[in-house]
């Protein structure tokens, strides 16, 4: 790891690093508080780094059960040891929520969304054991931190809360009040969150907020580039699943594969059944009513997504995914126009029968796919189930099941939100190349505060990079090669300009 020194130097001697902590318009009211807040993020820096490192030894994970009640009671140990004052454990049908406030005496409050689950892992996989947050070398990038969650979501949530650490040690009170929910559910689609925010005294706390923000580490890894999203798809989360009992026909158990001349075959039918749901290729969904409610882009998202192409590299992002061609090899801006508005009908996984070493000669009675869906505007989520259903029934499926575990609808934000203003103010004052799209391919479950009844602007913010989310060797940046991309220390400073700038909304 790099001296303190070498630190402090690549935090205030880079480009952008200089541009950050530089004083601008939005951090006039912090004065010279500002040197005093930069001293102690250098500072609390290994302390930091040994925190996130910690919350990654432990994974909670939803889809698996495991250690949730200890990942809850961690996620309040945080939230204590960051300063909130009030911090509580808040009980749903699933797995537990968490509640905190921040009360600063500050004229504005800001919303933060946090999840404490991970998705699953496999250590055969990954080239640093995925619970243990060890540094590495990245060429062209500098030291990474590799674990699961370091990126999805511990390791910008972290960078948050460090910027919070360093107004305690600095002495200095926070500009902006804060209300704070966590679920530990998001990898599953968060199917109990709403019953956190719509408590009633949660729900009266965040409706003084002027937005909600769930941290990020999004800048790019060449040029440190970001993209502010003025929302995100929904998304439902489901498997299907054909079993020769609910069929009637098939074995009701797995049997000697020789019988395939006279027994059918469940997973063959799982198989057809699924072959229906897309076009032939498989790139765009074929459910009957798909597209009945999806609103075209207007011309303003048009817009946004080509001047968003003029600032991002196809080729670069290519090589980021290890992808050799887009769907349909149609032009750069043609290509960023299908991923903000073309729903998506996805298998995550399809299993059936035997799946280890060699052969093993038998006929599954049961066949499962898993699936998401991604969902645009104005589709939702209730909808989108029912017409899946129907489509299956009308082809004759009506017996393969359709078992949903989670989900929410798409989400929205107005370009000339006060939220969305102070994070292109930060950003732009950073130094950093942004621009704004309509809508993050991905899936967080914000809809829960863009919605009634709370009725917020919510989006991302955050500076630093980070990669590898449910994939093998997660990471994210420590220490930052590339004066163009922010460090774990930038991306804290960061935080510390937004909460300024938020506070003058």
């Amino acid at each position: 790891m790099m001296e303190q020194a070498d630190r402090r130097t690549m935090l205030k001697g880079a480009a952008m690093g200089a541009a950050l902590l530089a004083p601008g318009a939005g951090l006039a009211a912090a004065g010279g508080d500002r040197a005093k807040l930069d001293r102690a993020i250098a500072a609390n820096h290994d302390a930091a780094v040994a925190r996130l490192r910690d919350w990654i030894a432990l994974p909670s994970i939803a889809a698996e059960d495991r250690d949730m009640e200890k990942g809850c009671a961690h996620m309040m140990m945080l939230a204590k040891e960051a300063g909130f004052q009030k911090v509580e454990r808040v009980p749903t049908d699933g797995a537990p929520g968490v509640f905190a406030t921040m009360d600063n005496r500050a004229r504005r409050t800001l919303g933060l969304y946090f999840m404490y689950d991970v998705k699953q892992y496999d250590p055969a996989e990954w080239s640093s054991p995925p619970l243990e947050g060890r540094i590495v070398d990245r060429p062209g990038l500098g030291k990474v931190m590799v674990g699961r969650g370091a990126t999805n979501q511990k390791g910008p949530e972290s960078a948050m809360l460090a910027a919070l650490h360093a107004f305690r040690t600095a002495g200095i009170r926070p500009p902006v009040n804060l209300v704070l929910v966590a679920e530990g559910e998001e990898e599953i689609g968060s199917p109990h969150f709403a019953q956190i925010v719509r408590r009633p005294d949660v729900l009266a706390a965040l409706k003084p907020c002027s937005g909600v923000i769930i941290p990020a580490s999004w800048q790019s890894p060449v040029d440190g580039g970001v993209a502010i999203n003025l929302g995100a798809k929904g998304v439902v989360e489901l498997e299907l699943v054909a079993s020769g009992e609910a069929w009637g026909r098939g074995p009701a158990k797995n049997i000697h594969s020789s019988y395939k001349a006279i027994v059918d075959s469940p997973a063959w039918r799982l198989v057809e059944a699924l072959g229906t749901l897309v076009t032939p290729d498989g790139n765009t969904p074929a459910i009957d009513g798909w597209f009945d409610k999806v609103r075209p882009l207007t011309p303003r998202e048009k817009a946004l997504i080509a001047g968003s192409a003029a600032k991002r590299s196809s080729a670069d992002e290519l090589k980021q995914l290890g992808v050799k061609q887009w769907v349909g090899e149609t032009g750069w801006q043609e290509t960023l126009e299908r991923l903000a508005a073309m729903p998506t009908v996805n298998i995550e996984g399809l299993v059936s029968g035997y799946t280890g070493p060699g052969g093993k000669t038998i006929l599954p009675g049961r066949a499962v796919a898993k699936l998401d869906l991604r969902l645009v505007p104005n589709q939702t989520m209730e909808d989108c189930v029912a017409k899946l259903k129907a489509h299956l029934a009308k082809r004759g499926y009506g017996d393969i099941a359709v078992n949903v575990s989670g989900g929410y609808d798409p989400t929205e934000t107005a370009e000339d939100s006060p939220l969305i203003k102070a994070e292109r103010a930060t950003y732009e004052r950073a130094g950093v190349k942004t621009s704004v799209y309509p809508r993050l391919a991905g899936s967080w479950p914000g809809y829960v505060f863009t919605s009634a009844p709370v009725s917020l602007p919510a989006g991302q913010f955050g500076l630093g990079h980070g990669s590898g989310a449910h994939a093998p060797d997660e990471y994210l940046l420590i220490d930052s090669s590339n004066p163009k991309v922010m460090g774990y220390d930038g991306a804290t400073a960061g935080f510390v300009d937004f909460l300024y700038q938020m506070a003058m909304v």
